[in-house]
């Protein structure tokens, strides 16, 4: 059987287009090249737009939204494509123990249309999930082993919980102890040794590459 062309969305949530969360989201791309999807990378800087509005549209019986946002601005596009997209990777850096607030505002606006409060006499949601291959990528400053002191596996770990309630699948990506700066003298951040994140950047982030080149991969190949 021929497997299907399929389409993969890769945002960021991040504002920097040529750093860390930016290079790992291009590297689940190339892997999800190498699958043979037809991919595509948005910037969520590059775009204005709020989070939801609580305005319902989405939620009224017999909703025309066909669950995109019924808000129209400039996120509008970005959410027609992640419609028809099979795959989804979302990246953020971890600002005060969350995503950005652009990666919240999309969330939001990309999930709840796709939630519903409608049940059956069983119980059960009366419309069906879309199926999609959705993936969270986070990159944040502290060291792994910290993650639970700062309640990290909670906090960020809600994103996930409602891609994989929303579309049936969703897997994390967390990326520790990342290399901020070209020279750390120039900040007043004298509690980080420059010379150590240089090191542990030097070591570990191929790693880190290589993993999020094999999640893009996978991911496509679930979807085909």
């Amino acid at each position: 059987m021929e497997k299907k062309t399929v389409k993969a969305l890769f945002v960021n949530g991040g504002p920097r287009k040529n750093k860390n969360t930016a290079l790992l989201l291009e590297s689940a791309m190339c892997g999800a090249v190498e699958a043979g999807a037809q991919a595509e990378m948005v910037h969520l800087y590059d775009l204005t737009f709020t989070g939801c509005k609580s305005c319902f549209a989405c939620q009224l019986k017999n909703a025309k939204t066909d669950g995109v946002c019924a808000i129209r601005d400039g996120l509008r596009p970005l959410l027609e494509k992640a419609r028809e997209a099979d795959v989804i990777v979302v990246g953020s850096p971890v600002y005060l123990s969350y995503p950005t607030g652009e990666t919240r505002s999309f969330l939001e606006r990309l999930v709840f249309p796709n939630f519903t409060y409608d049940i059956d006499e069983h119980g059960n949601r009366k419309r069906p999930i879309t199926p999609k291959q959705t993936a969270m990528i986070f990159t944040m400053n502290i060291p792994e082993e910290a993650m639970p002191e700062w309640n990290y596996p909670v906090l960020l770990g809600t994103c996930g919980d409602q891609l994989r309630a929303n579309f049936g699948h969703c897997e994390t990506l967390y990326v520790c102890n990342t290399y901020q700066f070209n020279d750390y003298s120039r900040y007043a951040m004298t509690m980080f040794n420059e010379e150590a994140k240089r090191k542990f950047r030097d070591e570990h982030f191929p790693i880190d590459l290589q993993n999020a080149y094999e999640l893009g991969q996978r991911l496509v190949n679930s979807a085909q």
